[in-house]
């Protein structure tokens, strides 16, 4: 029997960390492009783009992220598209942060208070104009902190892509505990890592947070 050290362990998950934060990244900017885009289709005040908006993020955020993996990895098959664990894992992390942040930057949008929306149609600017020149600059000081805190929730989302059969931190770990029989070492080990790579977002969003509170 084969004996692994704990660095032997520790290597091997270190490898398996770097797909999941390559997986966090491109997840959270697939998440910001789309989310931008139903964004600007929900302020555009198109009735039609609305209702459409609104299901989108009511359908991502009422339905278990779990399901919505195996929806794309198997169902996509059905439909004569194959796909890999990674693009599977890819498509469904996006759709769902884009989700999560479209709702979260609405809603500082919709906090900056009235009288600036009125100032800027005193100004005659048009939609596009007031959101860059007066609506979209003060909002996005107020989405800072919950758009940096939502990407600790990416991150730990994309354990999820294990079930899937991608490898990453807590794949690796499921398959590094077989092997060596060590389960508690491990996964302690993908616990260390995960807090390693949260933690720092989680306390710089919530100073971010504070800076800005204690501005107003």
């Amino acid at each position: 029997m084969v004996e692994f050290s704990l660095w032997d362990i520790l290597r091997n998950l270190l490898l398996a960390l770097r797909w999941t934060v390559l997986l966090s990244l491109i997840a959270f900017a697939g998440g910001a492009l789309v989310g931008s885009l139903l964004l600007l289709a929900r302020l555009s005040r198109r009735r039609s783009l609305e209702w459409f908006c609104a299901i989108y993020v009511k359908l991502f955020q009422g339905t278990p992220l779990l399901m919505q993996l195996f929806l794309i990895y198997f169902g996509m098959a059905l439909i004569g598209i194959e796909t890999t664990p990674w693009s599977a894992a890819v498509i469904a992390l996006t759709l769902y942060s884009s989700a999560f942040l479209s709702e979260i930057w609405r809603g500082c949008i919709e906090s900056i208070p009235k009288g600036q929306w009125q100032a800027a149609d005193s100004l005659a600017l048009g939609f596009l104009d007031q959101m860059y020149y007066v609506i979209g600059p003060q909002a996005i000081k107020i989405s800072i902190a919950p758009t940096v805190g939502f990407m600790v929730q990416a991150i730990k989302a994309t354990a999820l892509a294990s079930v899937i059969g991608f490898v990453e931190l807590t794949k690796a770990g499921t398959m590094i505990s077989n092997a060596t029989f060590k389960p508690f070492v491990v996964f302690t080990c993908v616990g260390a890592l995960y807090f390693s790579l949260c933690y720092p977002i989680s306390w710089y969003s919530k100073r971010i947070e504070m800076k800005y509170s204690l501005k107003h």
